[in-house]
């Protein structure tokens, strides 16, 4: 930029002027403050208190920031039209109205949308005393105002009754999902008790509403306070297993969980993999079932505890077992001779083969966090913890419960 610093200039910020704005012009041009004041010939203490204004000292006033005001080349194209219609243009609706114009030719001089004019006169016109009603520009400007301001308290802040009944729920680790559907369950005639899951998920994550407390989010699943993209899975190394029969030749019968008895099965692996808890998944109900491990989780150990466990439902619940490829399952020979009962192997790097144990385990993670000791979980606890989760209603299932789904087979089979 081209400047030539006046020789007979006054001193004063009155008759700088003409510097003021060559100095914010630059500024808008990307020089730095030092670099603008000198080319305009002030100084670099006056350009700052352009810039960010002065409080009040002795004798001298305070003075506000100055905003800079670049002027636009002499041939530009207006600028579009903000998404909020403003007052002139509610002034030039309200005196089309009075002429009787129609929507679309009003809102083709405008150049807004036929709805956008039409959902303004419906939402800020005035009933008249003796019916019909009229469009007032000021009176619909400051209500529009008035309906944009913010922060707005949002429902779950406006309704204790809801709050309560969420965070109650939340601290009984539900998931924000099975909270709204119980919600419209219990409060069937009641509209204002409901919501939808994401809602919850804001109120949990956007703070400074008032609505949730924050701490409330160590009960959802990840225990995280803000959302993470979702990302690939880690390239597992495989570790051969001696005469593994894979899950292409599982019966096709457990695929569509039409019929019950297939199980999925994994560990969750404790603090430095010395401790580990066995989850078993059935496919059809999704009823769980975890595994005590107090002695490690070798190929013999985890073969004795399983064939522990499947003894306590009918035979006739057990007719296969999926696994991956860890060599916890090497003994899956002597497993199938002892229960009779079948284990088929996922691919490498394939957990969506056993969807509903992975998912399973990831609610297990909200009892036995990572990085901790699970040896010291006796089988009580371990028993309380699957009925907790057996007793949650499922979207999978209807919002039916796993328990409540095994139920009915076994009441079937009696």
């Amino acid at each position: 930029m081209d400047f030539e610093v006046r020789k007979d200039r006054r001193p004063g910020a009155g008759k700088l002027t003409r510097e003021r704005a060559a100095y914010f012009q630059l500024m808008e041009q990307g020089y730095s403050t030092r670099e603008a004041a000198r080319i305009v010939g002030i100084n670099l203490r006056t350009g700052k208190r352009w810039r960010n204004g002065r409080s009040a000292s002795g004798r001298n006033k305070a003075a506000p920031p100055i905003n800079s005001v670049v002027p636009l080349p002499v041939e530009t194209t207006p600028p579009a039209p903000s998404r909020h219609l403003d007052e002139a243009e509610r002034i030039h609706i309200a005196d089309r109205l009075r002429e009787k114009a129609s929507v679309r030719q009003i809102a083709a001089e405008l150049g807004r949308s036929p709805s956008t004019i039409s959902r303004e006169i419906r939402r800020n016109r005035r009933a008249m005393p003796r019916g019909g009603w009229t469009y007032q520009p000021f009176h619909a400007h400051r209500r529009a105002e008035r309906r944009r301001s913010r922060p707005k308290v949002g429902k779950i802040g406006q309704n204790p009754e809801l709050r309560d009944f969420i965070q109650d729920h939340l601290t009984m680790r539900w998931s924000p999902e099975q909270i709204c559907q119980a919600l419209r369950a219990r409060f069937l005639d009641r509209p204002e008790m409901h919501l939808t899951h994401e809602t919850i998920y804001q109120a949990l994550y956007v703070q400074g509403r008032g609505e949730l407390r924050r701490e409330l989010t160590r009960s959802l699943r990840t225990g995280r306070a803000m959302r993470r993209p979702h990302r690939h899975a880690a390239k597992r190394i495989s570790r051969p297993i001696k005469n593994m029969v894979m899950i292409s030749d599982r019966p096709a019968e457990a695929e569509d969980r039409a019929i019950p008895g297939h199980w999925e099965g994994d560990l969750i692996i404790g603090k430095d993999g010395r401790s580990a808890i066995g989850t078993l998944v059935e496919r059809s109900t999704r009823y769980v079932m975890l595994v005590h491990l107090p002695r490690g989780h070798s190929a013999l150990a985890t073969r004795n505890a399983l064939a522990t466990t499947v003894q306590t439902l009918p035979p006739h619940l057990w007719r296969s077992l999926t696994w991956d490829q860890g060599s916890e399952m090497a003994a899956h020979r002597a497993f199938t001779v002892a229960t009779d009962i079948p284990v088929y192997f996922c691919n490498p790097a394939s957990p969506w083969q056993r969807g509903s144990n992975e998912n399973t385990n990831g609610l297990l993670r909200q009892y036995f966090p990572k990085g901790t000791d699970l040896s010291s979980h006796t089988p009580e606890h371990l028993e309380a913890v699957a009925a907790e989760l057996n007793s949650r209603p499922r979207k999978t299932l209807g919002w039916e419960t796993p328990a409540e789904r095994l139920a009915k087979l076994l009441d079937l089979a009696s």
